[in-house]
């Protein structure tokens, strides 16, 4: 196979605001591999919560390039599995799996949701991102994009007077990401307001090692707990089972599509709700999370849609959340 990557810097729309961070910039690394004829990109992005950046990704890559240029390529899974013998991080294991996995389509010239054997016609309508911010700002970006759900970014001492005032400017569904920055007592007590503001679900409220507060908050929430921090890899869905009502995988936490694949039929054998969730890449994230979509209850794929330019083409997501998934193989993703 051929090896190409390549760093970017993504400009946002606005500043980005999270409970414990914030920017107006994102770095991430793309990743292609070609072969017969054709070339698949992957992506993942830097975190400074789990002290990734573009620069250690591209060391680890770069480490085994050899070995990946002289590999027999067949599937992708398998691919995968070399990827975790050689040790490389899961996020760059992840741009790595991707582009082997839009690689793939396009040699067999079939998108991955039909390789996978699921059916596009039906599927969640993505939620738009709020970051935390003043309220005026806060109403002015939902304004600004009008969504049918708002993922709204809290943790701050006045989280429900928040979502109190941002409801009094629109009828859509929201959501709630708290980020780790609630405690058990609190979340309980948010519950019911936020319940009576249309909210749909929250997402991480504790901690993620706070275990025996999220078995009190799974039991005691009038509203469904959503697990991300909770839950990064394969291994975590079985505990989640028990403190959570669903997860929210991460391709680049958890190391592409080819564990989140099973992490999704883990999750359902479960019962639990199934969301995937994006970390503001660009197009080429974006549109591999898109061949998942007919296998989710939810999916937070905003990231392309929150940055001042993209750089590359695949999924569209037109007014409303609808979706246009590309016509060629694999993810259907091009460069610009």
């Amino acid at each position: 196979m051929q090896l190409s990557i390549s760093k970017h810097v993504l400009q946002l729309r606005h500043t980005f605001s999270i409970s414990r961070e914030s920017h107006d910039f994102q770095d991430t690394l793309i990743v292609s591999l070609g072969l017969h004829g054709e070339t698949g990109f992957g992506e993942a992005t830097s975190n400074p919560y789990y002290k990734i950046t573009v620069e250690s990704m591209e060391a680890e890559i770069e480490s085994v390039r050899k070995e990946i240029e002289n590999y027999d390529f067949t599937l992708p899974e398998v691919f995968h599995a070399f990827l975790v013998n050689k040790k490389l991080s899961n996020f760059a294991i992840c741009a790595l799996d991707l582009a082997a996995h839009d690689l793939y389509g396009k040699i067999l010239g079939k998108p991955l949701y039909e390789i996978w054997h699921t059916n596009p016609t039906n599927y969640p309508i993505t939620n738009y991102t709020i970051g935390l911010d003043t309220i005026d700002k806060m109403v002015s970006k939902m304004k600004e994009t009008p969504w049918p759900i708002y993922k709204i970014k809290l943790g701050t001492p006045d989280d429900v007077a928040i979502i109190k005032e941002l409801r009094n400017h629109t009828d859509s569904t929201f959501r709630v990401d708290a980020n780790c920055a609630w405690t058990a007592k609190r979340t309980i007590l948010n519950a019911p307001q936020l319940k009576s503001l249309g909210v749909e679900f929250i997402e991480q409220p504790l901690a993620a090692g706070d275990w025996e507060g999220m078995e009190k908050v799974v039991h005691q929430s009038v509203l469904p707990i959503i697990a991300d921090e909770s839950c990064i890899v394969e291994n975590d869905v079985q505990k989640c089972g028990l403190h959570f009502n669903g997860i929210n995988i991460k391709l680049t936490k958890c190391g592409g599509l080819t564990p989140a694949l099973r992490m999704i039929h883990k999750a359902k054998e479960l019962g639990l709700k199934v969301m995937v969730g994006c970390m503001t890449e660009s197009t080429v994230g974006i549109s591999a999370i898109a061949q998942l979509l007919p296998q989710l209850d939810y999916v937070d794929m905003d990231g392309a849609m929150l940055l001042k330019e993209d750089i590359a083409k695949g999924v569209k997501i037109g007014k409303g959340g609808i979706v246009v998934l590309p016509k060629i193989g694999g993810s259907g993703i091009t460069m610009e």
